[in-house]
This record gives structure tokens, C-alpha cells and sequence, in this order.
């Protein structure tokens, strides 16, 4: 510290509040919202503070300061963390018969209240489909306009519930049971189904837990009155999240087939919500994914909120975000899967 100059010591010193900051978030994703509700919202901000601390080590590191320590300390104890955030992007692996491929993506009802201003986005969506060739779908926030949709897939389950949003399946293997989860005092829900693909049975989860009530294509200004509102909103359906997830881990613990959770968490990678529910499952994304993974059309921040989650007893061999294929408010994500293959001694 004595050989750093006076501006050197002020960035040390707020480089000392950042870590303190951000050691703080790497503990978040462990305190249940409903106990922590308010802390429970700076899960968000843990991009914002990696991204300063990989600032930080560079600003030290170019000047040769033992300093660059500090952060980098931090980047490597939360390594997981960065893995969740941004992802380099990896040889894609050779694609076989056995592979299979699960889309996930909230179609926003198919633009029923005209928020794009094109009425061909069911088509465009159907389109997307065909060429993308999934053998499963789960779309989330569902509507009547897909029913003449997706002739491709000879099985479907549609559920609809008053007062619940909709969602759908479309599967080129047969579906041999399905269910809800039903959430109280929400019109959110989950439902699952069971498909046979060969010799084997797996579990399908799709996923819309508690939205946060924020629209993406705000521009009004946000003063100190909208903040609190927007931080309220926000603890509030973090909390409501927690009991959401709950219920989906206690359904979860009864089901032996090989699963996949697809679908809109509307919560952040940092989050308890999503380590709740990703359990001991693995992240598509962080698998083979690339990027940052945005899938919300969020105009500040790069939201990663809708995911697959895959059995250990898959292999995840491709993941993509087709975050150009602008026709919700969310993107279609994309899994290619396999099964892993026993050794035979």
C-alpha cells in the first residue's frame, strides 16, 4: 500500500468493498428468499460485480501490482459462478441416430395482444419449428393459436386450467402419462410427461414459476418511487418462487426415469430458486452452451431465466440460444441429447 499513489489507494480500497460485495452474492443463492427477501434480489447484480472484479484484476495486472490478487482470489473462488454467466464456445459433437433434441421457449401466448406488431407470429414460430426439427417440444404461456399448429408431432398434451397459464408438449415419441403441479393463489404452474423414446422412459418437466411482473421494453424513467416499487416486486416473487420450487422438488424425489426440466424460472442462474430445482441435474447451457445464453429480451441486461436441465444419465452434446429469433419476449433455447453409454466390462 505504501508504494501504490493516492488514486491507486482509493481503487484498492473500493476494490475491498467489491469483494466484500461480492462475497456476500456468492452466499445469496444458499439463503432462502422468504427468511432473506430483500437480499435476496442482489442475486442480480452478481454479473455487475464479476464483470468489476475482472476490471479490477486487469487494471492491477497491467501495472504489475500485487493488488491484481484480490480479484483474482475472487474470480477463482466463484469460478462456478462465471461458468454461469458466460460460456466459451466448444467443438460441437458428432451428431448420432440416438441423439434427440428438446426446444424449450415461452411463445407469450403467440403475440394474442399484438405486443409485436406482425400477425403472422404463429406461423413464424410453426416455421421455426419445422426447420429446427426438435423431437420434443415444452412451450410455456401457451394459447389456442398453436392447436393447428405443429402437425409434425404425432403426440401432444395440452393443458389448460382456469385461471392457470397454458402450456403444451409436442413429442415425435409417445407420450405415456402426464400431470400438473398446481401452484396456489398464481395462475403459474408446471406440468410434466412421461416419453417413451426406445426401451427407455423420461420424465419431462416444463416450467413457468412466479413471473417478477417487469416489462422488457420499459423506457419510462425510473426514480427513487418506481425503484421501490420494482425492488418489491421483485423480493415478493422471489418469495413466491421459493414455494414453487418446493413443491416441484417434492414431486421430483418420486420420479426414477431420467429427467429433463425445461422452461421460464424467471430467475437468475444466482439464484436459490435455480439451485433448488437444478438440483443435482446438469446446466444445457454450461454444458455446451456459448455466450452469455440470453433468452430474455431484456433491453440492459443479458437474462438468462429459461433453462434445460439434464439427467446425469444424459449427455448434453449441443446447446443454443437463438436470441435472433425475435418473436416473444423470451427465446427459443435448444438442446441436443443422448444417453450416456454404459461401459461394458
Amino acid at each position: 500500500m505504501k508504494n501504490l499513489s493516492w488514486f491507486n489507494k482509493l481503487m484498492y480500497f473500493i476494490n475491498m468493498v467489491l469483494t466484500v460485495l461480492t462475497f456476500l452474492a456468492y452466499v445469496l443463492p444458499f439463503l432462502a428468499p422468504k427468511l432473506f427477501p430483500l437480499l435476496s434480489v442482489f442475486t442480480l447484480i452478481l454479473p455487475l460485480l464479476l464483470v468489476l472484479n475482472f476490471i479490477f484484476f486487469m487494471y492491477w495486472l497491467l501495472q504489475t501490482k500485487r493488488q491484481m490478487l484480490l480479484s483474482g482470489l475472487v474470480l477463482l473462488l466463484g469460478i462456478t459462478f462465471v461458468s454461469k454467466l458466460y460460456r466459451f464456445s466448444s467443438d460441437k459433437e458428432e451428431v448420432t441416430p440416438d441423439d434427440f433434441i428438446v426446444m424449450s421457449y415461452n411463445v407469450r401466448m403467440f403475440n394474442l395482444y399484438e405486443w409485436i406488431d406482425d400477425t403472422l407470429v404463429p406461423q413464424k414460430i410453426d416455421n421455426f419449428v419445422k426447420e429446427r426439427k426438435p423431437d420434443v417440444v415444452c412451450l410455456q404461456e401457451y394459447n389456442k393459436k398453436g392447436n393447428d399448429l405443429f402437425k409434425q408431432f404425432e403426440y401432444r398434451y395440452i393443458y389448460k386450467e382456469k385461471g392457470k397459464s397454458q402450456h403444451a408438449f409436442f413429442s415425435k415419441f409417445p407420450i405415456l402419462n402426464t400431470g400438473s403441479l398446481t401452484f396456489p393463489n398464481t395462475g403459474n404452474s408446471v406440468v410434466y410427461a412421461d416419453v417413451i423414446k426406445g426401451k427407455d422412459t423420461l420424465r419431462f418437466y416444463s416450467m413457468h414459476l412466479q413471473s417478477v411482473k417487469i416489462s422488457p421494453d420499459i423506457h419510462e424513467k425510473i426514480d427513487e418511487e418506481k425503484s421501490k416499487i420494482i425492488f418489491r416486486r421483485l423480493s415478493e416473487a422471489f418469495k413466491e418462487q421459493q414455494l414453487q420450487a418446493e413443491i416441484v422438488q417434492q414431486h421430483k424425489k418420486d420420479c426414477h426415469y431420467p429427467m429433463i426440466i425445461c422452461g421460464d424460472l424467471n430467475n437468475s442462474a444466482f439464484s436459490y430458486v435455480y439451485r433448488s430445482i437444478r438440483g443435482d441435474l446438469k446446466d444445457s447451457f454450461e454444458e455446451a452452451g456459448s455466450g452469455f445464453g440470453k433468452s430474455y429480451n431484456y433491453k440492459y441486461y443479458p437474462a438468462r431465466i429459461d433453462y434445460i436441465f439434464a439427467d446425469n444419465r444424459l449427455h448434453v452434446k449441443e446447446f443454443k440460444t437463438y436470441d435472433m429469433f425475435v418473436n416473444s419476449d423470451h427465446y427459443p433455447i435448444i438442446s441436443r441429447l443422448a444417453f450416456v453409454k454404459e461401459d461394458k466390462e
